[in-house]
């Protein structure tokens, strides 16, 4: 506590002057003789203490000073200026029509089929016709009007036309009603004509691959072929051991059996059908 008392003092209250420290010239080095330069990739650096002078500058400034131009990238300084009368007016970018050509204004319009009010009908004519007599004569031989055919839902229900209900039976009494019609008999024609040729077809296939009967030697030498077989497999399956415990000998068990009851199948059906015939492949 003694110690910050002592810091403090009345004349740190006094305004003081900003003390900015002033930097020294740029040093530019004068150019030293080659001996004195340091070489990297072919170019001469001059060393001037921290920083360095390359020899190219001067070089590089005319360059850039010839370089420069007045237009170079904003373009020109003074550009023409539209005039104020060409402004831009209205409907002045939409297409415009072709002028209307002579030829259609010069051809005539279409004859009306109303009268033109200048026309005026024709007056004076009389008929000598006795209109009165002309009626009386038609009343009397005239046909009587027939009453229109009408139909009721319910007793005191509203009225309706017979004709347009559906419950004439006008489509049956049609004078085609009941005969097929020519695109159905051209039709069943085709379907017929196709069958035959399909027929025809299958038989001269059978006939290339006509099958042949098996004789009564043939038929009992297959026969015993077969059971012959038939006891080879029980025989093996017969000598096969009784604990089968490995893969192998299941899949050998599974093989015999197999093939004996195919052998059982073959059999029977052969003891069954005594004629057999047999496709010439």
């Amino acid at each position: 506590m003694a110690a910050q008392c002592a810091q403090e003092s009345i004349y740190n209250l006094l305004p003081r002057l900003e003390e900015k420290p002033v930097k020294p010239p740029r040093y530019v080095g004068v150019t030293a003789p080659l001996a004195d330069t340091v070489t990297g990739s072919g170019k001469a650096i001059h060393l001037t203490g921290n920083r360095y002078i390359s020899t190219f500058r001067p070089s590089v400034k005319s360059e850039v000073a010839k370089n420069k131009a007045q237009w170079k990238t904003m373009g020109p300084a003074k550009a023409a200026v539209p005039s104020p009368k060409n402004f831009l007016q209205k409907h002045s970018k939409e297409p415009k029509l072709p002028a209307r050509k002579k030829e259609q204004d010069s051809k005539k319009l279409p004859a009306l089929s109303v009268p033109r009010r200048t026309d005026h009908p024709v007056m004076g004519i009389q008929s000598k016709k006795n209109f009165i007599n002309t009626n009386a004569v038609a009343a009397i031989t005239g046909l009587p009007k027939k009453p229109q055919p009408i139909y009721v839902d319910r007793r005191q229900g509203d009225k309706y036309l017979l004709e347009t209900s559906g419950l004439v039976p006008k489509y049956i009494k049609k004078k085609d009603y009941g005969v097929t019609p020519k695109y159905v008999t051209r039709r069943n024609e085709e379907m017929k004509k196709a069958q035959k040729e399909y027929e025809a077809g299958i038989l001269e296939h059978l006939k290339k691959r006509a099958m042949k009967q098996l004789s009564d030697e043939e038929r009992r030498s297959l026969l015993q072929g077969l059971k012959k077989n038939w006891e080879e497999a029980y025989r093996e399956f017969q000598g096969l051991s009784v604990e089968i415990d490995t893969i192998p000998k299941k899949i050998y068990k599974e093989k015999l059996e197999s093939q004996m009851k195919q052998l059982e199948h073959d059999i029977e059906v052969i003891e069954k059908h005594k004629v057999i015939y047999i496709a010439n492949e």
